[in-house]
């Protein structure tokens, strides 16, 4: 079965930190550009972070930068996404997504995990 499984999301405090991982079956990820989608209730789902197929370069929201880190491990077929300094901003629901297209929207994904939430508050 090709699926794509986040885990790691919860409750967390402000200023804590989480460790979101999306684990892939019945595909390879070292092949796609994978990354990191939120949304909130109303809102469109916006792009957090990828890390490429290429090179394993990465790309992160203004939003996010020098807060969160994206990592790959081939041998687990695995994408981290490390978040730290959280804030109740960051609350939503994250989506791992893989694609092997050179553009890294919503629209040009392949295939979506299922989505986990992440809640900062006090």
């Amino acid at each position: 079965q090709t699926q794509l499984v986040e885990s790691g999301g919860g409750l967390v405090q402000p200023g804590g930190s989480l460790r979101l991982s999306c684990t892939a079956s019945g595909f390879t990820l070292n092949y796609f550009t994978v990354g990191w989608f939120r949304q909130t209730p109303g809102k469109e789902r916006e792009g957090v972070s990828c890390i490429s197929n290429s090179d394993d370069s990465t790309v992160y929201a203004d939003s996010v930068k020098g807060r969160f880190t994206i990592s790959r491990d081939n041998a687990k077929n695995t994408v981290y996404l490390q978040m730290n300094s959280l804030k109740p901003e960051d609350t939503a629901v994250y989506y791992c997504a893989a694609t092997r297209s050179l553009i890294f929207t919503p629209r040009a994904m392949e295939y979506w995990g299922k989505g986990i939430l992440v809640t900062v508050s006090s």
